[in-house]
């Protein structure tokens, strides 16, 4: 027998052998997401209470849409409200949703003094970070509000050692496609997201690589009242605009409601408010493979934050937006 057609007998055996093998692996067991079930759910960011004149009207207007279209359960990223006796009706507000209900610690809801305990007791949350499981989906929630040694001021953004050794394990010990619930982003370290974001990412980039699949699909923030969606390492990181409003600051202040609404709630006129409430439906569709965002537009209540003394490059305006833009994400 010749060399060459020892050689082509040698490769047909072995692609005939591979050919029987494969498929005993099944489609399911190489990827749990070919065998899930389809998902949908609410969710809503940045409402800020204790800012926001009309911050029950904008909770309100979530819970009711999230109703009709039957989610299967709702989540708000941080940034919700401080746990004080007087916030109890946006609360109850919260609670007209009758099915499961998860809540993300943000920076402002332990402003005035309030501990992050006293927030987690308020929100009737299992602890400050903690994992949950609805349908075939598994569900990440952390908590990016932990302070760092080299802390100065301000509000610190981190994610220590014993919560990264928690995540570890918490990914390991599932294998449902996974999704991953924080307040501050992961990847915009920038502008107030988590100091060492890349190192949290990291962590989810190498729990897909000893998966042999991509465990972790998705990772939700709030925090920086911002549209957008990046890729890093096959990981979707999808931003939630605020319900609300854009933070300008003290040098761009204009009142933008009335002399009264001003008196009462003097940190609105630090803002730009959306004239509507926003927050969006995300559908997951494991047969087609799709994370699909369906998004809210509205307007900006008086002037852009572009027409009060800085040029839209400075204001980087292509992510600046009153909406939650519809996208789909391939899984």
């Amino acid at each position: 027998m010749s060399p060459s057609r020892r050689v082509f007998l040698q490769q047909t055996s072995l692609l005939s052998a591979s050919s029987v093998i494969f498929p005993l692996l099944s489609e399911s067991a190489r990827d749990p997401l070919s065998s899930a079930r389809p998902l949908r759910f609410g969710v809503i960011a940045d409402v800020h209470k204790d800012v926001m004149h009309d911050a029950d009207h904008r909770l309100a207007a979530f819970v009711e849409r999230a109703t009709e279209a039957k989610v299967d359960f709702i989540i708000q990223m941080g940034d919700f409200c401080v746990p004080k006796v007087a916030n109890q009706g946006f609360m109850d507000i919260w609670r007209r949703w009758k099915g499961p209900n998860y809540h993300v610690i943000g920076n402002h809801d332990t402003d005035g003094g309030y501990s992050r305990e006293q927030t987690v007791a308020y929100y009737d949350m299992p602890s400050r970070y903690y994992s949950f499981e609805e349908g075939d989906f598994h569900f990440v929630v952390l908590d990016g509000n932990d302070r760092p040694a080299d802390h100065v001021s301000g509000y610190p953004c981190y994610i220590n050692a014993e919560q990264q050794a928690w995540l570890k394990e918490d990914l390991s010990a599932t294998t449902r496609p996974t999704l991953v619930m924080v307040h501050q982003s992961l990847e915009r370290p920038e502008d107030g997201g988590v100091q060492n974001g890349e190192a949290v990412r990291r962590i989810l980039e190498e729990a897909n690589q000893e998966a042999g699949f991509q465990k972790v699909l998705a990772c939700f923030s709030g925090h920086h009242h911002r549209d957008y969606l990046r890729h890093i390492q096959g990981i979707a990181y999808s931003q939630i605009n605020s319900a609300s409003y854009y933070w300008v600051g003290g040098d761009y202040q204009h009142v933008r409601y009335s002399k009264e609404v001003d008196a009462a709630h003097p940190w609105i006129k630090y803002t730009v408010p959306y004239r509507d409430s926003l927050f969006a439906i995300v559908s997951l569709d494991p047969a087609r493979r799709k994370l699909t965002i369906e998004g809210k537009k509205s307007e900006m209540v008086g002037p852009a934050p572009w027409e009060l003394g800085k040029t839209r490059e400075a204001w980087d305006a292509a992510t600046l937006r009153a909406a939650i833009s519809d996208r789909q994400v391939s899984l």
